[in-house]
C-alpha cells in the first residue's frame, strides 16, 4: 500500500512537471538511489574527504608537533565547530529535513522555495549577529574556555586572535549545511559528501603556503579554516542553482514552515546547549592538564573520526530523509525495517574499527605521525586516549542511527531528555577521572562511555514507543560477527608485533607494513563472513 502511494505521488510529480498550469516546470526530477547505494556514494566522497583529512593532520603532526601553538589552535578550532552542532548538522538539520521533506512531497516547487530563502533569511541573520559579538567580546569568551592558558599571556593572546579568524567559518558551515540538507533532501549526496574535503585542501595549502609567512606559523590554520568556510559555501551554490533552489535570504515574519522548524528546534536547543556546556568542561579540563594534552586528544579523535565519518554519518545522512518519508507515507514497518538494516551495518563496519583500532594504535600513530615533532611520548600518549575513544565507536554510530529515528517523527524532545542524561554521565565521570589523574585519557574514557548510555536509552526509547523492533536473524548475524571478528583480531595482534619495533623501521617500511595488516584484516573478515552464510541481499537496500 505504503509502494503504491509512493507511486501515486511521483506521478503526481511528474503530472505537476509537465503541467504548466501549475507552475513547477522547474520541479528537480527526484533522485532515490537505494539506501545502500546511496550510502555507498556518501561514504565513497566522505571517504575521499577523511583521507585528505588524514593527510591534513599528518601535515600538521609533522610541521607543528604538539605544541603550545597547536594547543592553542585545536582548541580555537573547537569553539566554531562545537556550535556549529547547534546551527549546521545539530539541532537545526534535525529540525529542518522533516519540514523540507514535508514540503517535497506535499507541496509545490515555489513552496520549498520560498522556504528555503525564509530559512536562510532567518538563519544567516541570527549567526551573523553571534559572529560579530564574539569577535568584539573574544577576550573575555576566551576566559572560560581556555583557563589554563591565562597564566601564559602571549598563549592565551593567541588564543584570542585565532577564535577571532576562526570563528565566522560557524556561519559559513551552517548555510553550507543548509545547502547540503536541501541537495541530500532531493537525492544529490555526491556534492555535500565531497565538499568537506576542502577543508582538508585548505589546511593543508594554508600549513605549506602561508606558515612560512606568518610570526606564529601556526596561524596559517586558522586563516585556512576561514578560507575554507568560504570555498565551501560557493562550491555548492552551483547545484543549487541548477535545481533553482538557491537560498536567496528573505526575510519572511510568520512562514509557516520557518515557525515550525523553530518549534522543533527548541527542545533539541536545549539538548545541544547542554552538550555545549560539557564540552567547554572537556576544553577547560583539557587546558589544565600538561602541555600536549589538548593535541593527543585531537589527534586520536580524528582517528576515531575515520570510520564514523567515513560510514557513521554517510549512513545517518541517508537514512533521515528515508525514515522521514516512511513517516510521512504512514508506513511504520519500512520504518522500523529501515533502522533495522542500518543497524546491522553499524555492527558490521563498527565492531571490527574498534577491534583495529585498539589493537593497532601505536604503529598506526608512529606510521602517520612519528617525527622528531611527534615524539615517542607523543604516540604513547595519544594511543591511550584513541584506545579510549574506540570503545565507543559502536556507541558514537548507534546514536547517529537512533536519533534520526526520532527526528523523522519530529519528536526531538525526547533525545533531548536523552541527551541530558549522557553529558550528564559525561560531565561526571570528566571530573571524576581528572580528580583520580587519569588525565587525556580520562576525558576520552568519559565520552566513550557516554556515548554508550546514549544510545542505550535511545533505542530503549524506539522500542517503547514501538517505532522499532529487532527482526529476525539477529542470533545468526552475531555468531558470524564474532567468528569473523575473533580472525582478524588474531591476525592483527601476531602480524603487528610489538610495537617498538615500528620505530625502527623507515617511513616507507612502516607504510608497506600497515598497508598488509589493513588490507589483510579486511579481506579475512570479508572472506570468513561470505564463508560463514552473508549474502549480498541482507546488507543491499
Amino acid at each position: 500500500m505504503a509502494s503504491a502511494q509512493r507511486k501515486y505521488r511521483h506521478m503526481t510529480h511528474n503530472q505537476e512537471q509537465a503541467s504548466p498550469q501549475q507552475g513547477n516546470v522547474e520541479r528537480p526530477p527526484d533522485k532515490e538511489p537505494s539506501l545502500l547505494g546511496a550510502s555507498g556514494i556518501t561514504g565513497s566522497m566522505t571517504l575521499v574527504s577523511r583521507f585528505l583529512g588524514l593527510a591534513r593532520d599528518i601535515v600538521i603532526a609533522r610541521l607543528f608537533g604538539a605544541s603550545d601553538a597547536s594547543d592553542v589552535f585545536f582548541l580555537a578550532n573547537k569553539i566554531p565547530n562545537f556550535l556549529r552542532r547547534l546551527f549546521a548538522e545539530g539541532a537545526f538539520n534535525q529540525a529542518f529535513v522533516p519540514v523540507l521533506s514535508e514540503y517535497r512531497s506535499l507541496r509545490s516547487h515555489d513552496d520549498v522555495r520560498e522556504l528555503i530563502a525564509a530559512v536562510a533569511a532567518s538563519l544567516g541573520g541570527l549567526l551573523t549577529v553571534i559572529s560579530v559579538v564574539v569577535m568584539v567580546a573574544a577576550p573575555l569568551i576566551a576566559v572560560p574556555i581556555a583557563y589554563g592558558f591565562t597564566d601564559n599571556p602571549a598563549k592565551f593572546d593567541l588564543f584570542v586572535e585565532m577564535l577571532r579568524i576562526t570563528f565566522p567559518y560557524l556561519l559559513l558551515i551552517s548555510l553550507t549545511a543548509l545547502c547540503g540538507a536541501v541537495l541530500n533532501s532531493y537525492g544529490r549526496f555526491a556534492a555535500p559528501a565531497v565538499t568537506p574535503a576542502l577543508l582538508n585542501i585548505c589546511l593543508i595549502g594554508s600549513a605549506f603556503l602561508l606558515a612560512p609567512y606568518l610570526h606564529t606559523p601556526e596561524l596559517a590554520l586558522a586563516w585556512g579554516v576561514l578560507i575554507a568556510g568560504i570555498a565551501q559555501l560557493l562550491f555548492q551554490l552551483p547545484f543549487l542553482l541548477q535545481m533553482r533552489l538557491l537560498p536567496v535570504p528573505k526575510h519572511s515574519p510568520g512562514h509557516e514552515g520557518v515557525a515550525r522548524i523553530k518549534k522543533l528546534m527548541l527542545p533539541a536547543l536545549f539538548g545541544v546547549s547542554v552538550n555545549q556546556i560539557n564540552l567547554l568542561l572537556d576544553s577547560f579540563i583539557a587546558s589544565l592538564l600538561v602541555t600536549g594534552s589538548v593535541s593527543w586528544l585531537y589527534f586520536s579523535d580524528r582517528l576515531m573520526e575515520l570510520p564514523l565519518g567515513i560510514f557513521g554519518v554517510a549512513l545517518a545522512i541517508v537514512v533521515l530523509p528515508s525514515l522521514s518519508r516512511s513517516h510521512a507515507d504512514k508506513s511504520p514497518e519500512q520504518f522500523s525495517d529501515t533502522i533495522d538494516w542500518a543497524l546491522r551495518l553499524v555492527f558490521l563496519v563498527a565492531l571490527p574499527a574498534t577491534l583495529a583500532l585498539v589493537l593497532l594504535a601505536k604503529p598506526l600513530l608512529i606510521t602517520l605521525f612519528f617525527n622528531e615533532n611527534f615524539t615517542v611520548v607523543d604516540v604513547q600518549q595519544a594511543s591511550a586516549s584513541l584506545q579510549a575513544y574506540a570503545v565507543g565507536l559502536l556507541g558514537f554510530m548507534s546514536v547517529k542511527i537512533f536519533a534520526p529515528g526520532f527526528y523523522a517523527r519530529q519528536d526531538t524532545r525526547t533525545p533531548v531528555r536523552i541527551g541530558v542524561i549522557a553529558m550528564a554521565v559525561n560531565m561526571v565521570l570528566n571530573v571524576v577521572f581528572y580528580w583520580q589523574g587519569y588525565g587525556h585519557v580520562g576525558l576520552a574514557t568519559a565520552t566513550s562511555i557516554a556515548a554508550c548510555v546514549n544510545a542505550g536509552l535511545l533505542l530503549r526509547g524506539l522500542i517503547r514507543e514501538g517505532a522499532f523492533s529487532f527482526a529476525g536473524g539477529w542470533g545468526v548475524w552475531g555468531l558470524r560477527l564474532l567468528l569473523a571478528n575473533t580472525c582478524m583480531g588474531l591476525f592483527l595482534y601476531f602480524r603487528a608485533g610489538e610495537w617498538a619495533q615500528w620505530l625502527s623501521w623507515s617511513v616507507s617500511e612502516q607504510i608497506l607494513e600497515m598497508a598488509i595488516l589493513v588490507c589483510g584484516g579486511i579481506a579475512l573478515y570479508v572472506g570468513i563472513l561470505f564463508a560463514a552464510g552473508l549474502r549480498w541481499r541482507e546488507v543491499y537496500r
